[in-house]
């Protein structure tokens, strides 16, 4: 018989202290699978979401790399087109800013 201050025992609780201990073992065991299986899943649902961000990232800059590709090279036409048209004034221009530089870096030099 139980006395009043004991607890009855209930179906299924282990009678002993070894069947309780191989029970939170048990139990154990199986808390760390679900854990594992839980973080390896969300695991490989982050590496997902990082690897489309990824994918996106990089067709944006692409797009943006063809775009500016694009324009480089329309400017370079672009200063092709007007030496060939005005090739003195091309010089004459290269010339000044030749000047100009070699004055402000080497200028400065001498004092």
């Amino acid at each position: 018989m139980t006395s009043a201050f004991e607890t009855p025992p209930y179906a299924g609780q282990p009678k002993d202290a070894d069947a309780l201990i191989a029970n939170i073992s048990k139990l154990m065991v199986e808390a760390e699978e679900m854990l594992s299986e839980s973080t390896s899943q969300h695991a490989e649902e982050k590496v997902e979401l990082l690897r489309t961000r990824y994918e996106d990232a990089e067709n944006r800059l692409a797009a943006r790399y063809a775009a500016a590709k694009g324009k480089v090279a329309a400017v370079a036409r672009r200063t092709d087109q007007t030496i060939r048209a005005y090739p003195y004034e091309a010089a004459t221009v290269a010339l000044g800013l030749g000047v100009l530089l070699g004055v402000c870096f080497f200028g400065r030099r001498n004092k």
